[in-house]
């Protein structure tokens, strides 16, 4: 299962505010934020800052990929 932070930068444009600005804002580092671009896991505190920061909840920020063949076998092992 991977991560997408697609929701985030579309919440973003709809608030008008940049990736500078959010760091800024939320008091993240500029690697988290750099991690964040390229779709890398981040720390649940970072996380936890966006969504107060934007006034939003976790799943409007981050969606879970699944990551094709690996992660439909193992859904079929456990019965999903």
């Amino acid at each position: 299962m991977s991560v997408n932070y697609n929701k985030l930068w579309k919440l973003m444009i709809d608030k008008d505010i940049n990736k500078t600005e959010l760091t800024n804002l939320a008091g993240i580092s500029t690697n988290a934020m750099a991690k964040l671009g390229r779709n890398e896991d981040v720390r649940v505190n970072v996380l936890e800052k966006l969504c107060t920061t934007l006034d939003c909840k976790l799943d409007d920020i981050v969606e879970f990929v699944p990551d094709s063949e690996t992660d439909s076998a193992k859904d079929k092992r456990i019965g999903r």
